[in-house]
């Protein structure tokens, strides 16, 4: 699933693309996603100037005039990119958004994960997806404090309350494993029993991996694009993501895995306590 990285990756491409660009016409070709796409969804946007690309959490938000806004998650597989209408289309190609210069922007969804919806402005943060999100990783307001607040009341694993967006939006298991190395923390370490420090190294942590994973345009595992459909490249760079068996780049250690729920976690045994 793309997490923030992806998604701000994707929303910087867009926004230097598509601000004052008109939706000249829509075509919905399968309406079944996670949540099925509403019949008015093609009302709601054509004819519109888009005015803006921003993101909360995993969320893409294309702000549009007359204070609409087209809100997509790109669920386990979806892309959304910014192509020439020549060129052809692909299978599982959902949603074709027709600009006025030529470009069309394609939601592409092999699993149907994904969401895409047109909202009035003044109920984005009340959406029943956003309304719950937790602090965005780069405010301000978010700090070893917040962190050491919600771990002290929780028995939970420290990775499981890293990829809960209630407590920080935007993060998943890639980037929660590459934090919790990067930090010495084991991922299986219960949150009530760590202590101050150990909330300070992780709020100062998250950001510096995620600003390195944007630099690099995310990370590309398999269906994972940027806006013009290019990999990213932070899959060279990963410490211990999906590297089981590997050796550790820092001290040579066999890199281990654990599972449990429907997730692995990933840590070497001697970088990670």
């Amino acid at each position: 699933m793309p997490e923030l990285p992806e998604v701000e990756t994707i929303c910087c491409g867009l926004h230097a693309l598509l601000p004052g660009r008109r939706v000249d016409r829509v075509e919905v070709l399968n309406r079944r996603l996670r949540r099925r796409v509403s019949r008015d969804f093609r009302a709601r946007l054509e004819g519109r100037i888009i005015q803006g690309v921003g993101r909360r959490g995993k969320y893409i938000l294309v702000t549009l005039e007359e204070d609409w806004v087209w809100i997509s998650h790109l669920g386990m597989s979806g892309k959304l990119i910014y192509v020439e209408a020549s060129r052809p289309r692909e299978r599982h190609d959902h949603i074709i958004v027709k600009l006025n210069h030529g470009h069309e922007l394609r939601y592409h969804d092999p699993r149907r994960f994904g969401l895409s919806l047109v909202v009035p402005a003044a109920r984005v943060t009340s959406l029943s997806q956003l309304r719950d999100l937790g602090p965005e990783p780069f405010d301000p307001r978010f700090c070893g404090a917040y962190l050491r607040a919600v771990f002290s009341k929780s028995r939970r694993r420290v990775r499981d309350l890293l990829i809960d967006q209630k407590v920080v939006a935007g993060l998943g298991n890639i980037y929660t494993n590459e934090i919790l190395f990067r930090a010495g923390i084991r991922p299986t370490r219960r949150g009530w029993k760590l202590g101050h420090s150990v909330a300070d190294k992780i709020a100062k942590t998250i950001p510096e991996v995620l600003q390195a994973a944007i630099r690099w345009c995310g990370t590309s595992f398999s269906d994972y694009r940027d806006a013009q459909d290019r990999l990213g490249e932070f899959q060279n760079h990963l410490k211990v993501y999906d590297r089981e068996g590997e050796r550790c780049r820092v001290c040579s250690t066999e890199i281990k895995r654990v599972s449990w729920g429907n997730r692995s976690a990933f840590y070497c045994p001697s970088c990670q306590e």
